[in-house]
């Protein structure tokens, strides 16, 4: 099989016909129509049938495609990683995945260390749904070198990855000043009733939130759910609600002189976690943050 004739064929279907796919490759509709002539023959079935004036796949036709899409996505990465043996001067990449219920500024004290690491690394993250990540970090010829996550890997993946703990923090409440005036009552009693704003189902400190309500025996009233801390932070800022953040985070909080601490609840620890794929070498940069991670977090 030739690599060129599947690049024909997946113009021709992305295009609609052969015309179009010719203008498109600068190559003429005979030269197309004959390359899709000898792929056929190569896979020894029919890829295309006519419809009217029009070409649609047949059912062998559909599994190249699929096939196609992953082989040209393998080759695009393929020629991406290649370049670090041909350019002196381009960094190593380190792919991190960012699960999106990790607060941001976590997530930047948490890589500090592979941003400082000799020789440099260029950081590339992706955000996500802790799942979709991880199912990358498993890929074939993996995609990605760590995830970082509040929760270690699921039950279900144990032996296709690694968890690094990276250490606890516990949780501290803020509002805004003007909200504050409407609140009575001292800390933790000053949350009965208050309007507050908590992560979505799915995070590993909800439950652990939920639970702690229930043995200070206060009942906050939920306007918000979010899956997206920064967004929950945003709303927060803003004055719709009391908000959660881990008290690691609190000197960065309080820079908002908007913004106070009105409790702290060390019993709602967030923990943090690298995900690292299994039968592979580690990264340096993971071995870096880990150290560093596990020093800062206990200053909490």
């Amino acid at each position: 099989m030739n690599y060129k004739h599947l690049k024909y064929f997946y113009e021709v279907f992305t295009l609609g016909s052969i015309a179009r796919a010719s203008k498109t490759l600068r190559v003429t509709p005979q030269t197309i129509s004959g390359q899709l002539t000898l792929l056929e023959d190569a896979f020894g079935v029919k890829l295309f049938q006519h419809k009217g004036r029009h070409l649609e796949l047949t059912e062998a036709g559909e599994f190249v495609l699929e096939r196609a899409n992953t082989i040209f996505q393998e080759g695009g990465e393929l020629e991406e990683s290649i370049q670090q043996f041909s350019e002196q001067d381009r960094l190593k990449p380190f792919r991190v995945g960012v699960s999106d219920l990790v607060p941001k500024s976590i997530v930047y004290k948490l890589l500090e260390p592979a941003v400082k690491l000799s020789p440099p690394v260029c950081i590339i993250c992706t955000e996500g749904k802790l799942n979709n990540l991880l199912e990358k970090l498993n890929a074939a010829r993996n995609r990605m070198d760590v995830v970082i996550a509040d929760s270690p890997l699921p039950v279900e993946m144990h032996g296709n990855g690694v968890d690094h703990p990276l250490g606890s923090s516990s949780t501290s409440f803020f509002v805004t000043r003007e909200l504050r005036k409407s609140l009575t009552g001292s800390f933790p009693q000053i949350l009965d009733h208050a309007p507050m704003l908590i992560p979505a189902e799915g995070s590993a400190v909800r439950r652990k939130l939920r639970e702690w309500f229930s043995q200070k025996k206060v009942k906050p009233r939920i306007v918000g759910e979010f899956d997206d801390s920064a967004l929950m932070r945003e709303f927060g800022q803003a004055g719709a609600g009391i908000f959660i953040a881990p008290t690691a985070l609190h000197e960065v909080i309080a820079l908002n002189p908007e913004i106070e601490c009105i409790g702290q609840a060390e019993e709602v620890r967030v923990e943090f976690f690298a995900i690292s794929a299994a039968k592979r070498l580690e990264h340096p940069a993971v071995t870096a943050i880990t150290k560093h991670a596990q020093d800062w977090l206990q200053k909490d």
